[in-house]
């Protein structure tokens, strides 16, 4: 891993980001010097083809990381199914939304053998996992392309068993960071630790490079991450407001308003716990809820209501995925917020 870091002039990490953007931003990262990240787990296999087709012409051979969600999905019964459902009823209700009209199909998928052959034929210098890591075999079939393989920890327990499996690098996954948990072994929250704390542990835990992530925003939480022994950081919200991101206008304008400066870990959205700016379904139902269902199946009826909202411009519905640095973040061209990150 520390020869990828090295073919870049920086050693920062753009954090793969579903839903805020394609592959602009990546290359654009590539370009200025840095590691870009390409999000696969909502792609269908068709799009992701051609999504890598074009970052592989146009990465210049420099290297980039492709990212996959390495969850196992749990069966949901029609009775959390209706319990869920009930908590929602009110706003079926109001927005006239049938709860048996949309599509149930979980919108992220898990990495599985389909995807090696894309793997292979584009050959990505580094292949990430969120939420573990998948089983032996399919870890060494990746690792047989020849790509490095990095993955999220945000415990001690979870970056040692990831060594264990054979990683070269470790993502320390503070709790500031924005987006989903990449929890695997230990959902307590209260098991939770920031950055600047989990990271030594980590760093004295492991014998591979570490990567600090988690509320690096700006040239100081970058230099007190590299102090703390990271070998590189990742950074995402901090790239929310990059030209070449596709975040909305809305979640733009809520990055950019007081309204950043609260932000809560919640399941309602996903399933699964990810951290966002605080919105209306949050703070009605609570950040956290017992009857949503497990990661990704809330998202089924959630995703419906968000779309008949986002027509009227309402946006109660619809994750802000931000960190606790949110406001720390500069709109610019991805170039111009490397260069302010890594000034």
């Amino acid at each position: 891993m520390q020869k990828i870091l090295a073919q870049c002039t920086h050693r920062l990490i753009q954090a793969p980001m579903a839903g805020v953007q394609n592959e602009d931003l990546a290359m654009a990262v590539c370009a200025a010097g840095a590691l870009g990240s390409l999000p696969a787990a909502m792609l269908s296999h068709e799009d992701l083809n051609q999504v890598l087709a074009r970052l592989q012409a146009q990465s210049g051979g420099r290297p980039y990381n492709v990212n996959f969600f390495a969850h196992v999905p749990e069966t949901v019964s029609e009775a959390q199914t209706a319990a869920w459902h009930r908590v929602l009823q009110p706003y079926f209700a109001r927005w006239g939304v049938n709860p048996d009209a949309f599509p149930s199909a979980p919108s992220r998928r898990p990495f599985d053998e389909s995807v090696l052959p894309l793997l292979h034929r584009y050959r990505p210098a580094v292949v990430s996992f969120h939420f573990g890591v998948p089983a032996a075999p399919l870890l060494a079939a990746v690792r047989e392309t020849g790509a490095k393989i990095m993955a999220t920890a945000t415990t001690v327990a979870e970056a040692r068993f990831l060594v264990q499996n054979g990683v070269d690098a470790v993502i320390a996954q503070g709790w500031e960071a924005g987006g989903h948990r990449g929890w695997f072994l230990d959902k307590n929250p209260h098991h939770q630790s920031g950055t600047f704390a989990l990271l030594p542990n980590i760093v004295r835990a492991v014998s591979v490079p570490v990567v600090a992530a988690g509320g690096i925003s700006d040239a100081a939480t970058v230099r007190a991450a590299f102090a703390l022994g990271a070998s590189a950081v990742q950074v995402g919200t901090a790239f929310l407001l990059a030209d070449e991101a596709q975040t909305s206008p809305a979640h733009r304008a809520a990055l950019q308003s007081s309204a950043a400066e609260y932000t809560a870990v919640s399941n309602v959205f996903s399933g699964g716990g990810a951290r966002g700016v605080v919105n209306g379904l949050m703070r009605d139902l609570g950040v956290w809820h017992d009857d949503a269902l497990p990661f990704p199946h809330a998202a089924a009826a959630v995703n419906a209501l968000r779309r008949v909202a986002e027509a009227q411009q309402n946006f109660d519905f619809t994750p802000m995925w931000a960190g606790q640095n949110a406001r720390l973040a500069h709109s610019g061209s991805a170039a111009h917020i490397i260069a302010r990150l890594m000034d």
